[in-house]
């Protein structure tokens, strides 16, 4: 616990540093453990370092999780791939999804929280044009904000993304920096409750607070390595 403890105190230091670089607010900024691949012990270790949200990218591992610290009243974003078939599962137990990337997944999540308060939705932009990757692209993109925020059981919050991995701080700027643009388009049809840029990771967010991030998923750093 020590340990966990000790590692969120450096990122959020490290979160201070940058922000005092590039003129953010820390405030702004919030800190998703992704907890993949890792137990329901460091979940509870990580809330009592004073983490609220975590981040999980498979439906089948995060449950069990969910439903074994419910009593901690943890945040729980869903950060993978959405699958068709997993959609209920995803908007039965998740505050927030991340992912989203198309009508037909929006749709399905919207009817299937009908019950309950809307969920967070955040679309997932293909920033680099990967072929292989997750993600809407430019052209796509309002379309499918415009279709989202006429589904009353979803709350559209912004953008996420997972860029190829750079070396130099320079370049690892420049996807996020799109990103930082894309936001301000959507901000101009919807106004400034499209406030999320979920976006930077162990290994550059501290690009991603240079171009705006207000989530950063930080896993390895906090859980150090999976298996």
């Amino acid at each position: 616990m020590s340990i966990i403890n000790d590692r969120i105190s450096k990122i959020h230091n490290d979160i201070i540093a940058a922000c005092q670089e590039f003129r953010r607010n820390p405030q702004e900024i919030k800190i998703l453990a992704v907890s993949k691949y890792h137990p329901s012990e460091l979940v509870v270790n990580a809330r009592h370092a004073g983490q609220l949200a975590f981040g999980e990218n498979y439906v089948q591992e995060a449950i069990p999780k969910i439903v074994s610290t419910k009593a901690y009243n943890l945040e729980w974003h869903f950060i993978g791939h959405i699958q068709s078939n997993k959609t209920r599962a995803i908007a039965e137990h998740f505050d927030w999804v991340h992912t989203v990337a198309s009508a037909k997944v929006a749709n399905r999540l919207n009817q299937q929280a009908a019950y309950r308060e809307p969920i967070n939705v955040c679309i997932e932009v293909n920033v680099d044009l990967e072929e292989n990757k997750s993600g809407v692209l430019e052209a796509q993109l309002l379309p499918l904000a415009e279709h989202i925020q006429s589904l009353k059981n979803l709350r559209l919050r912004g953008l996420m993304a997972i860029p190829k991995l750079r070396s130099s701080f320079n370049q690892q700027r420049q996807p996020y920096a799109k990103c930082r643009e894309l936001l301000s388009r959507l901000q101009l049809h919807f106004g400034k409750k499209i406030d999320t840029l979920s976006m930077g990771m162990s290994n550059d967010f501290q690009a991603a607070i240079a171009e705006g991030a207000t989530i950063i998923r930080i896993g390895t750093a906090i859980f150090g390595p999976r298996e």
